[in-house]
């Protein structure tokens, strides 16, 4: 079989039933509704990325047993299939288990499969009933027959009383959404030395609610490759998906060692490149939420090597916080102006590349919250805070963006409200000194910050978590970067980052 990360021609050449399969996937693409694929969360996987996904899978010989769950028209088997073909497989009996819901596509699916048993010792199971339910059944009966899983798994979130959460639940299995289901059961199914990959969004390297997954995937196997798209518009480019993906390799029962990572800009991998890493650098050892990060070069980044980034919040004395006014919550008791009685309500609108502007007159969100007994809860006292959206535009050149909040702005308004969309930095819910607040604004707002921060998540939203679990410099240093921020009329990204390197050393 082709050796991983050599003649990518090769792993990626299409055969004339390959470009079959991939006309076949285009025209499906293209004719299908929107709607359709969000409730199936089905986005079949191009030509290209099933090859690529089909090289990463080590030689192997004797008896191969495949799962393709979520298969579609059989692009991912079908890769695997044809890099068996070409190498000259040694296996000596392949049987394929194939899940597809849609059975609109069975025929397809097993018009691909029939060509490449005439070639090889090739035996296949086509089934549209419930993976889930499948799989909870085999993996309560101790049956661990599958060596290797090829996935594409299907995007949708699953609620949390839905009889597929309570299925997985039997199983011992915690998640929100049927990519990382369907990765946890192939795992499970997996025989000693079983082998995984699959493409899937990068949201579940961190965050809170894929921390259980994160947990079961560290606990029976070893991550032995991950590959990132540098765009995040081109692995599915053809469904108009805007998502950050990867292609992991899992080794079922396998001893962690290094993790190879490999990038390239978009689907065609022209510019393939990659590195081995120590796992230390993917998964913190100090890290109680086990974030994976994804380093995409050798050397450790400016953030990583800084002797002053080492404290915790907590050791600050800081709190984070996600902003506490939900406004369709509190609806009644919002206001498009202040008036008597109101208090400044601030959105993320309100911050731009100047600052905080506010009021805004013409925007479309509230400018004021009336302050009663059934608001005075979510209000926090005026003062300076340094705040950070939550949610970043996908055209963003930043994800991690900071500003202060100024109370000199709010002519005397004894609190503030602070909405959902933006996260709080704070001391027990009170202000911040102005140099601490306008410090934590120049050090969140650097270069090293962003990158350190793309290393470990691979969408646009910044929980209040994240920013938790980050070092910081320590309180003084961070009060010198306030004050000196305090001497200029205006910071160029150039001059945040020349004061990090003054950090660095």
């Amino acid at each position: 079989m082709v050796p991983i990360g050599l003649d990518i021609e090769r792993i990626t050449e299409r055969t004339p039933l390959l470009s079959t399969i991939e006309e076949t996937r285009l025209r499906i693409s293209k004719s299908t509704e929107a709607a359709v694929k969000s409730r199936l969360g089905q986005f079949l996987t191009p030509a290209t990325t099933a090859a690529f996904m089909a090289g990463l899978f080590p030689a192997a010989s004797g008896i191969c047993r495949l799962l393709d769950a979520g298969a579609g028209i059989g692009s991912l088997s079908c890769a695997f299939l044809q890099r068996c073909l070409a190498a000259g497989t040694s296996f000596d009996d392949i049987r394929v288990s194939a899940f597809e819901l849609d059975e609109s596509l069975h025929a397809s699916l097993r018009a691909s499969l029939k060509e490449y048993a005439v070639e090889l010792p090739l035996s296949f199971e086509i089934s549209g009933g419930d993976f889930i339910e499948y799989a909870i059944n085999e993996i309560q009966f101790g049956r661990q027959e599958f060596t290797h899983a090829i996935l594409n798994p299907p995007y949708k979130k699953i609620g949390g009383n839905s009889r597929h959460r309570l299925l997985l639940r039997k199983a011992g299995i915690e998640t929100v959404n049927l990519y990382s289901a369907f990765v946890a059961l192939a795992l499970l199914l997996m025989a000693p030395g079983g082998q995984i990959v699959a493409i899937i969004p990068r949201s579940f390297c961190n965050g809170p609610y894929y921390r259980p997954f994160r947990d079961l995937v560290m606990k029976h196997a070893a991550i032995r490759h991950m590959h990132l798209f540098e765009s995040r518009s081109q692995a599915f480019k053809d469904d108009d998906v805007l998502q950050e993906n990867v292609i992991v390799r899992l080794e079922r029962g396998g001893q962690q060692g290094s993790v190879r990572i490999t990038t390239s800009t978009d689907d065609t991998f022209v510019d393939l490149g990659g590195h081995e890493h120590p796992f230390d650098r993917i998964v913190f050892p100090d890290d109680p939420e086990r974030f994976i990060h994804v380093p995409t070069s050798p050397e450790k980044s400016a953030f990583e090597l800084s002797s002053a980034v080492r404290y915790s919040l907590a050791e600050l004395g800081v709190t984070i916080s996600t902003g506490p006014v939900v406004d369709f919550r509190l609806k009644e008791h919002l206001r498009d102006m202040p008036g008597t009685g109101d208090v400044p309500l601030l959105y993320s609108g309100h911050f731009g590349p100047d600052g905080l502007t506010w009021p805004m007159p013409e925007a479309k969100k509230p400018n004021a919250i009336r302050r009663t007994s059934n608001t005075e809860k979510w209000l926090y006292p005026n003062g300076f805070y340094c705040v950070v959206r939550r949610f970043s535009s996908k055209e963003e050149r930043r994800r991690v963006v900071a500003n202060v909040v100024d109370p000199a702005a709010f002519d005397g308004a004894a609190m503030l409200g602070i909405e959902n969309h933006l996260n709080v930095f704070h001391e027990n819910r009170h202000g911040l000194p102005e140099a601490l607040a306008r410090g934590l604004v120049v050090f969140l707002n650097t270069t090293a910050v962003d990158e350190h921060f793309r290393r470990f998540s691979g969408h646009t939203q910044v929980n209040a978590t994240d920013l938790k679990l980050m070092k910081y410099p320590g309180r003084q240093v961070l009060v010198e970067l306030g004050q000196w921020a305090m001497r200029h009329e205006r910071l160029t990204q150039a001059m945040l980052d020349e004061r990090f390197e003054t950090l660095a050393t």
